[in-house]
């Protein structure tokens, strides 16, 4: 651990409160204000859309400027929109609603970027383990956030969840008196344009889409299926908010939970067997959601969802970072961000849709052909790595 490290961390925490609440409260608060029950999920599939739009902006934006400063931007951004998102609530506003979760979207586009700094802030060979640390932060994220928003839901107006954003404010803030502690790396001090190789030429390479394709589709599946589970828990089958919450909590802790051991796990075994490993939880998950929809198998399908992408995305992260040069990190990074939430986006998108059209039952069957492609991604990566070494 080092100074830039103990920010990251401790930002991560504060700031990726807005996740878990986002997950927690849109859908809810859609399905209440929203004038057609199919768009009871567009505020939180907005927010992503946010994410992968933010994605080329946020690292456009820290290749002038810094890292640091644009952290301090995103704090900021995300606290004053926090604030927009309850006035929307307590005014039934849906438009103004699913704005206020796109700029959260954009802001989180930058803490996102997180795990990048933390890559950028040690040697080659602990960064998985410092990409681990920082998304272990996301555990308190997962409890602190969904259980504040819960706390507060009714402090400020008779309008449930009002309160919520406000004390959402307040969390998205902290950052932004964090980060004056970070130091930039010194090459980030000049302007690093999106120098180096083309996109094509980057994404070509079959480590770099491997890392990609697990990343993207793998948050796919998680989203696809957590933004449908409140709704098909709380709206649906009528299981009450404790439940509904306690289940998205406990699923957010297990995305983050293994980060403790994943960063050994990738050093010791490499990054393809974890995905290996990830895309079996996932299996284990559409298994276990085939059965009977009880508070119980929705629980124990949804801890495996969240052990399948850290597994996936922790692996995807690290092995994204060699596959680039110093001069185009932020060109790759971005553009790597733009693929992953933007297939994040579509999961989420399609989920309340596709929830209503159809059942949570079929919505896991549907993720199968999405596994498929991520496992036909790392085998190809894995022939053509192993074509040139016998080559050479």
């Amino acid at each position: 651990m080092n100074r830039n490290l103990f920010v990251l961390f401790f930002s991560q925490i504060f700031s990726f409160t807005a996740a878990p609440v986002t997950v927690f409260l849109s859908g809810i608060i859609g399905s209440q204000i929203s004038p057609l029950k199919s768009l009871s999920t567009l505020p939180m599939s907005i927010s992503v859309v946010g994410i992968a739009l933010g994605a080329i902006f946020a690292t456009k934006t820290m290749s002038v400027l810094g890292r640091k400063t644009g952290f301090i931007f995103a704090a900021i951004l995300n606290s004053l929109v926090s604030l927009i998102a309850a006035y929307s609530v307590m005014s039934q506003n849906f438009i103004l609603f699913c704005f206020a979760n796109f700029f959260i979207g954009i802001g989180m586009a930058f803490t996102h970027q997180y795990r990048f700094a933390a890559a950028e802030s040690v040697d080659k060979e602990k960064i998985p383990k410092a990409i681990s640390i920082i998304l272990l932060g996301g555990i308190v994220s997962a409890f602190i956030g969904p259980g504040t928003a819960n706390l507060t839901k009714n402090i400020l107006s008779e309008q449930l969840y009002v309160g919520s954003y406000v004390s959402l404010a307040v969390y998205m803030f902290l950052p932004a008196i964090l980060f004056l502690f970070y130091k930039n790396n010194s090459i980030e001090k000049k302007d690093i344009s999106f120098i180096g190789r083309g996109y094509f030429e980057i994404i070509s390479q079959p480590r770099f889409l491997q890392a990609m394709v697990a990343s993207a589709f793998g948050y796919a599946i998680m989203t696809f299926l957590m933004t449908a589970t409140p709704i098909s828990m709380h709206v649906m089958e009528n299981m009450s908010l404790d439940k509904t919450s306690f289940v998205i909590q406990m699923h957010v802790a297990s995305m983050f939970l293994p980060s403790l051991i994943t960063g050994n796990l990738i050093k010791k075994f490499g990054h393809s067997k974890i995905m290996y490993v990830g895309l079996l939880l996932y299996s284990v998950t559409i298994l276990l959601s085939l059965l009977d929809q009880t508070f119980f198998n929705y629980l124990i399908a949804l801890i495996f969802l969240g052990f399948g992408w850290n597994f996936l995305f922790i692996s995807g992260t690290s092995l994204l970072v060699t596959t680039y040069n110093e001069q185009e990190k932020f060109k790759a990074q971005g553009l790597n961000d733009f693929v992953v939430y933007s297939v994040h986006a579509i999961g989420s998108l399609s989920a309340g849709i596709l929830l209503v059209l159809t059942n949570w039952k079929l919505m896991n069957i549907i993720c199968i052909p999405l596994i498929a492609i991520i496992l036909i991604t790392i085998f190809r990566a894995e022939f053509i790595e192993k074509k040139i070494r016998n080559t050479s």
